[in-house]
């Protein structure tokens, strides 16, 4: 029996039955199941089942399809541990996530994201991606950021659309990072258009790393999670690594480098193309940005949207949407990113909404 594949028997009645899964090694078991089993009991509400753990093995008993998605889920788990991803609380949710069957509508409203998005099946969470750094393994946690990964592994320019929290940026610098130490490319260079600043940083007072600083803090904040902060500061002096507002593009060629444009919904079509035709020979590049959230001039072309539209469908390049069931921040940003997606539908079917627009004037009433 194949250590990394848990063994399998059932038993029940039609509708309604147990499935015990017996683990070859008690170490991963004990990182799935979590400190004191405290994860046994988010499993349980999560597939909807009972889990009973004696020794090296767990029971599953409930409803067959409820007891289908758990052993998935437990079998997934169990992979993850022996490949180096840290199994807490989000991970197990995540796990869940991937396996989670649409939910039943209870009122005439627009379904959400996740209550759509069709679930994993078994051999598909036997094989989720991962991607492998210095600092652990890292795992997708949703059906639209397991695509996503695959597609940053295997293609050479991917577009990650999606709205805030969906790890389209944290997911592109780890797989920048792995690369850059697996030894594939030469040089991470992330970029941000300063849009803020409308690029015009001699305007702001003090050098230029404290004028771009806060722009790509978040590019920072990704990187120090892959590597040891050290490790960032001596590879950013030597090079290696490269951290620049987009102006800073202009007439390079990036050649075997992994490079990374965040916030590409606030390009222009030509901030775009220049970036686009910075490739160079084994160059990788990912582009992220959320269309919900373009802070361009009015009347003004996102360059990220003209890109998707002119680009997708071509050999060679992936456009993976994420979607609010890609959120994996805090439970309450799904939500919120869902109210607003469904207040701009309802806005657009009636235009006469109750609120005020940017460009209305707001009335005021005599007294």
């Amino acid at each position: 029996m194949s250590r990394s594949a848990p063994a399998s028997f059932s038993s029940g009645q039609e509708g309604h039955r147990t499935t015990t899964l017996r683990f070859e090694d008690n170490h991963r078991l004990q990182k799935v199941l979590g400190d004191h089993d405290r994860h046994l009991i988010r499993l349980e509400q999560g597939t909807g089942t009972r889990l009973v753990c004696r020794g090296n093995r767990v029971a599953i008993s409930g409803e067959t399809d409820a007891v289908n998605r758990a052993q998935a889920v437990l079998q997934a788990l169990y992979q993850q541990a022996g490949k180096g991803v840290t199994l807490d609380g989000d991970q197990v949710d995540g796990v869940i996530r991937l396996t989670a069957l649409p939910s039943h509508r209870r009122s005439p409203r627009r379904p959400t994201a996740e209550e759509t998005a069709p679930p994993m099946d078994a051999s598909s969470l036997d094989n989720l991606p991962h991607i492998q750094t210095k600092r652990g393994a890292i795992a997708p946690r949703s059906p639209g950021q397991s695509a996503y990964m695959k597609a940053l592994a295997s293609k050479e320019l991917v577009f990650g659309l999606g709205p805030a929290g969906t790890g389209k940026t944290y997911l592109a610098v780890a797989q920048a990072v792995a690369m850059f130490q697996a030894g594939q490319v030469d040089r991470i260079i992330l970029s941000r258009p300063a849009v803020e600043a409308g690029e015009r940083l001699g305007f702001l007072p003090g050098d230029m790393r404290e004028k771009i600083d806060p722009y790509l803090r978040p590019l920072y904040d990704a990187l120090h999670d892959m590597m040891p902060g050290d490790q960032v500061s001596r590879r950013m002096a030597s090079g290696e690594i490269e951290v620049a507002p987009l102006a800073f593009m202009r007439g390079r060629t990036l050649a075997h480098a992994y490079v990374i444009l965040d916030e590409a919904q606030n390009t222009t079509p030509a901030q775009m193309k220049m970036f686009l035709t910075r490739m160079g020979a084994g160059t990788r590049m990912a582009i992220t940005g959320d269309l919900s959230q373009i802070d361009l001039p009015r009347g003004v072309t996102s360059g990220l949207r003209d890109a998707v539209a002119t680009l997708e469908g071509v050999k060679g390049i992936a456009v993976c949407p994420l979607t609010a069931a890609d959120v994996v921040r805090h439970p309450l940003v799904a939500r919120i990113v869902e109210a607003y997606d469904q207040k701009g539908v309802d806005a657009a079917a009636n235009p006469y909404h109750s609120y005020r627009t940017d460009d209305e004037t707001p009335r005021y009433s005599p007294r």
